[in-house]
């Protein structure tokens, strides 16, 4: 509910501050006087975009701040707690807009941007201007009517639950198939990739130690030759090293007993002796070992010929990079088969969900189809108070493909003068009809749920008399339940208000400023005495003026 509106620097107003009343609301005046520029400012704190030229003095802000209390709408609360909003029973939203056209916007003193403001102002706020009905002939708006009068919130719920489940199934079944479709484009690809490097058995670091054993092969001669010499020299020569070191040792053996350092220097000779033969030892074990083997050069030369395609194939330098290779195009393989398995599962998922989804769809159709007559009836009565005795609304329901909204498609249709001929309601309905309309359907749709503050801005034009008193009624009864702000220009529609402003002009320096006050008992009779017969209204003008509110 909207408590208070204060406006401040705004078209005409220098400043405003308005407290309403819970129930109806009625606002009147003169046509130029303001009355319209108070929803143009209310407009602001709802999202709407705003430039500098809505400045009434071009040298300060303007600012626009209404106060809501939100007490009992938990919906309102949840939407605070999740955006990370102070979530508190009162509510203040303001716009700011400077002298450079740029505006801010804040809720509970938390900036916000005008996404964000817009999307939670609609939730405390149902803004209907005079010929604003495109939100009538929407689809989900009329869906939305008929589901609020069916008051099925709990099966639509579990169905939405149940088809957000089945379409996020459907998603990754989708998924899953395009994988395996483009996975099935490479397949025989990488199996043939595969089958090549599996085939070829490959160890790890094989290549490199291939590589090394045939630069060993290809020079075996004249390895063993460098060895035969060596060892040679070490053991046959004429004058072996081994048993020249060995003769060494003996001579300074022989002078032991002369010092104290040469005990310790034979030992080093005798350790120098021992690695020397042991040398000797494994150099001719060396060469007993290397020989020249044709057939093996020729296997090595194949084997490394071999993965040196490969290895350029892959565009990889080790055998280790062609091993993991190897592993990834097998885990692609295995990813495939793996794909068909998903596939089944998730098909076999997907018709599970698809069947609970099915149910709870027919439902809520059954739950619709029971409110079409019921509403058809209580509408072309309220159709026939507001002044439209002729007109008739029907509810068409049709098979559609399951949404997240089920699996109906709901049309409202209009007929304006008992023709039969009923034609969706934009092509056939004028703005006046379609306002009326709105505010016959939202009046019903009230009594089912909790609506936000409804404004209706001179909705009521082209219509006077019964036909304007209806429609006061009609508020009247709405304004029970629900808080309604009404700008009209109907005496029939003012007299029902529970709390009667009046705008009107006021001269001020060389600026007209608009202003508004709350009417006291007695001037709500003369307001709307002066609405019935002008600017000096009569006694029986003033007396039926006082009618009209009793009544």
């Amino acid at each position: 509910m909207l408590q208070k509106l204060f406006i401040q620097n705004y078209a005409i107003i220098e400043s405003v501050d308005i407290e309403f009343s819970s129930k109806l609301n009625i606002i009147t005046g003169e046509t130029g006087a303001g009355k319209s520029i108070l929803v143009g400012a209310l407009g602001l704190i709802l999202g709407e975009r705003a430039d500098s030229s809505v400045l009434f003095n071009a040298a300060r802000k303007c600012i626009v701040e209404g106060s809501f209390s939100i007490q009992g709408r938990n919906d309102i609360l949840k939407t605070l707690q999740e955006s990370d909003l102070d979530a508190e029973e009162e509510i203040v939203i303001r716009r700011e807009v400077a002298s450079t056209g740029k505006s801010r916007a804040f809720i509970n003193d938390t900036p916000v941007n005008l996404s964000q403001l817009k999307q939670f102002a609609s939730l405390l706020v149902d803004l209907h201007q005079q010929f604003d009905t495109l939100e009538l002939g929407d689809s989900d708006f009329q869906r939305a009517v008929i589901d609020a009068l069916a008051g099925h919130q709990t099966v639509l719920k579990q169905y939405q639950e149940a088809y957000t489940v089945y379409s996020n199934t459907q998603k990754a079944l989708a998924t899953a198939k395009e994988q395996q479709a483009a996975a099935n484009k490479e397949l025989d690809y990488h199996k043939f990739l595969y089958n090549e490097l599996e085939e070829a058995q490959w160890k790890a670091n094989e290549i490199e130690e291939l590589d090394a054993e045939l630069k060993l092969l290809g020079n075996a001669e004249n390895i063993k030759s460098a060895l035969g010499k060596i060892n040679y020299e070490l053991n046959e020569g004429e004058q072996p090293l081994v048993q020249q070191l060995k003769a060494l040792i003996n001579q300074l053996h022989s002078l032991h007993d002369f010092h104290t350092a040469i005990p310790a220097l034979v030992q080093r000779f005798q350790s120098a002796q021992i690695e020397l033969r042991d040398i000797a030892g494994d150099i001719e074990n060396l060469n007993h070992e290397i020989r020249f083997d044709e057939e093996r050069i020729q296997m090595v030369s194949d084997r490394l010929s071999l993965g040196y395609k490969l290895l350029k194939k892959h565009g990889v330098q080790t055998t280790g990079e062609l091993l993991d290779i190897q592993s990834n195009l097998q885990q692609q393989l295995d990813k495939v088969l793996n794909l068909d398995a998903a596939i089944a599962q998730l098909e076999k998922e997907a018709a599970i969900q698809l069947a609970q989804a099915q149910q709870l769809a027919q439902t809520l159709t059954v739950n619709r189809q029971k409110q079409v007559a019921p509403f058809e009836k209580k509408t072309d009565k309220l159709l026939t108070q507001v002044g439209m005795p002729n007109a008739r609304i029907k509810i068409a329901i049709n098979p559609a493909a399951l949404n997240i909204t089920g699996g109906d498609a709901i049309a409202f249709l209009f007929d304006a003068n008992k023709s039969n001929k009923f034609e969706p309601l934009r092509k056939v309905a004028s703005g006046g009809e379609l306002s009326r309309l709105m505010l016959c359907i939202k009046s019903l749709v009230a009594a089912s749920v909790q609506l936000p503050t409804l404004i209706f801005d001179e909705i009521d034009t082209g219509i006077s008399g019964e036909a304007a008193r209806q429609v006061g009624i009609i508020m009247k009864d709405l304004g029970e339940s629900h808080q309604v702000i009404a700008i009209t220009h109907q005496p029939q529609i003012a007299a029902k208000a529970d709390a009667h402003f009046f705008v009107y002009k006021k001269e001020k320096g060389e600026k007209i400023n608009t202003r508004i006050k709350l009417l006291s008992a007695e001037e709500r009779v003369d307001t709307i005495a002066q609405m019935l017969s002008g600017e000096k209204p009569t006694a029986s003008a003033l007396e039926n003026a006082r009618e009209m509110m009793e009544r």
